[in-house]
């Protein structure tokens, strides 16, 4: 597999997981989906693992889109 082709598949794998890390921490559906699963008691502390997790998530999008555009 080339470089350029593994970059892509980087930038491509760190968009989604910025986008299901961003839907959980802007919508309920972590917090439903938690009540229905019985662990909704935890649902007030999804901040402190959601927020860095985005701003980490976001800081890996960033960096493997300029090492993607890089490479082509």
């Amino acid at each position: 597999m080339s470089t350029e082709a593994a970059a892509g598949r980087h930038f491509h794998a760190a968009v989604l997981g910025t986008i299901a890390v961003a839907i959980c921490c802007f919508t309920p559906i972590l917090v439903l989906a938690l009540g229905a699963a019985g662990l909704g008691i935890i649902a007030p502390y999804l901040d402190y693992v959601l927020l860095p997790a985005l701003a980490l998530l976001v800081l890996v999008t960033v960096l493997s889109y300029r090492t993607w555009k890089a490479h082509r």
